[in-house]
């Protein structure tokens, strides 16, 4: 099974309709650390349906209603689906707050822009 099979059927469907970076007219590899958050923030909003602003980088999932392993199937779905780009099983399992997503975004940003 896929890892967006599985999000598909957890995420509330009104939250489904989530563009990529380059959909809403910003070229991935200029991103600010501010744009970068903000785009973590539409994943969150995505798949949690939490209030924006309530994401930092301080944010564990201890922190947001339903960041259980199901959920972060979801979030990473939808992060893939904001950035447009493939997360893999270590990005995963190396997600442990929005600072690691960042970290992790940034560098596969970085990759892809090469």
């Amino acid at each position: 099974m896929s890892l967006g099979s599985l999000s598909e059927r957890n995420a509330p469907a009104a939250n489904r309709d989530v563009r990529t970076i380059e959909a809403r007219g910003t070229n991935l590899d200029s991103l600010t650390q501010t744009q970068l958050l903000d785009n973590v923030r539409v994943a969150f909003v995505s798949a949690f349906s939490v209030d924006p602003q309530s994401i930092t980088l301080d944010t564990v999932p201890t922190d947001v209603s339903h960041w259980d392993s199901m959920g972060h199937v979801t979030l990473a779905t939808c992060l893939e689906e904001v950035f447009g780009l493939t997360l893999d099983v270590d990005d995963l399992m190396a997600m442990e707050s929005v600072r690691d997503i960042c970290r992790i975004l940034q560098s596969k940003i970085a990759r892809e822009s090469r």
